[in-house]
């Protein structure tokens, strides 16, 4: 069978098997076995089945996913994120939408935690949705602040997904976290800024909260002396050139797993803490390496059909400006994102987006920052938005689709951060081109 037709065959495939109820990873590699057999044949499959999961896994660098989202599990029952709220709301709580402002801010606190977006979304939203429900916010605004504030998780360092991108195109790991740091902050002042022009223009209804005194909200960043420690160990080390990425997962999951054990909220229940710290690591790390075997079937498949090659070809030649390729090769992320998680997407695409980067003269490290960002999107917009799922698990009294109605508000500020970092490059890669340990 020609190529075009296999093509089209097995892409076809994964969207009929995702309809019918199946996995993402079980569509995508059972699309990719399917479209193996049609270019070549089943022996051929099976030949290459047979190690393919091992070569797909067997990466040092990937073993740091697991360690970043154990860290952000220890810090979660060491009652990081509460702590947290209470701090940013003494900081914000009393502007107009203050209590959702302290919901991003913590969100962004505990992200520097933990390298999970469902982990943060989860751990914040069950601290301040039922503080901004006491408040009277408009349940759309509470639970679209707190799904979104959730994908900081996936861009501040620690943030599993860079390593992710860092794993599949062989860029540093180091200086792909590091580069986080500015869009990081940069998502979560929009995001701010966004929740002041909604509480302001929609004129959302919400009790007072008490402005409190400078002397007061100065002595509440002892609460957040843990997110600092943490963020100082992990990034601190490899901006320095102390630790590698794998070794300041290390680190940091052991300096967690001390602030665990001394912690006197988690101390009467630390064995049931420790082991839900250990399945909820072990489930996700699980679901992650089962998604890059399952998406690099597909991506082996494509190699095969030589689609990549085709496609990097056809941009480079094409009459158009190159940012404007970069611009269209974006724009590819957002209906991937309402179907695919964010490991399928950046299995699927960067073969054949990322040639296309390098050959156009772009910095991988921009890039890979540009398509986290637009992965961001998706983890909140629907059908599949899980982030909004795991709010709605929380918030129960609240439809569904009324909280994508919230997070749509986020999902125009999050364009309006990655058209910045679209036409300011220098906002991602000044702090890797100045790392000390490169």
């Amino acid at each position: 069978m020609d190529y075009t037709t296999a093509t089209i065959v097995a892409t076809s495939l994964i969207f009929v098997l995702m309809i019918i109820g199946t996995p993402v990873f079980a569509a995508l590699g059972l699309a990719g076995v399917v479209g193996i057999v049609m270019i070549e044949n089943l022996d051929f499959v099976l030949n290459r089945l047979k190690s393919f999961s091992y070569h797909q896994t067997a990466s040092y660098l990937l073993t740091v996913v697991p360690l970043f989202i154990l860290m952000g599990a220890f810090a979660h029952h060491a009652g990081v994120g509460q702590k947290l709220f209470g701090v940013a709301r003494k900081w914000v709580g009393h502007w107009p939408g203050g209590l959702a402002m302290a919901s991003v801010l913590t969100s962004a606190g505990f992200a520097a935690t933990s390298g999970s977006s469902v982990a943060t979304a989860a751990t914040v939203g069950s601290v301040a949705i039922p503080e901004m429900k006491k408040a009277g916010y408009d349940p759309r605004l509470s639970a679209g602040a707190v799904a979104a504030g959730g994908v900081l998780g996936v861009l501040i360092p620690p943030s599993v997904l860079l390593i992710f991108y860092a794993a599949l195109t062989e860029v540093s790991a180091g200086k792909m976290l590091v580069a986080g740091v500015i869009p990081g902050l940069l998502t979560t002042l929009v995001f701010m800024a966004g929740i002041w022009v909604v509480s302001v223009r929609l004129e959302h209804k919400q009790a007072p909260v008490a402005k409190s005194p400078w002397g007061e909200r100065l002595l509440s960043l002892g609460g957040a002396w843990q997110v600092f420690v943490l963020f100082f160990v992990v990034l601190g080390g490899i901006y320095l050139g102390f630790v590698t990425p794998t070794e300041a997962g290390a680190i940091g999951a052991f300096v967690a797993f001390l602030m665990l054990c001394f912690s006197h909220t988690a101390r009467p229940s630390l064995g049931r803490s420790l082991y839900q710290s250990f399945r909820s690591s072990a489930t996700t790390t699980v679901m992650i390496m089962m998604t890059i075997v399952g998406a690099g079937v597909f991506s082996y498949f494509l190699s095969l059909a030589q689609v990549p090659q085709a496609i990097a070809s056809a941009v480079v030649e094409a009459p158009l400006h190159p940012m404007l390729i970069i611009g269209l090769l974006l724009l590819i992320y957002f209906p991937l994102g309402m179907f695919l998680d964010a490991f399928s997407m950046l299995v699927i695409t960067l073969p054949i987006m990322f040639p296309t980067v390098v050959s156009l003269g772009f910095d991988p490290i921009w890039f890979g920052i540009l398509a986290v960002k637009m992965c961001e999107i998706g983890l909140i917009t629907p059908p599949v938005g899980l982030n909004v799922y795991v709010i709605a698990g929380i918030d129960r009294s609240t439809p569904l689709s009324q909280i994508f109605r919230g997070a749509w508000w986020f999902v125009i500020m999050e364009i309006i951060t990655t058209l910045i970092l679209f036409f300011f490059p220098v906002l991602v890669t000044w702090l890797p081109e100045n790392m000390l340990g490169k």
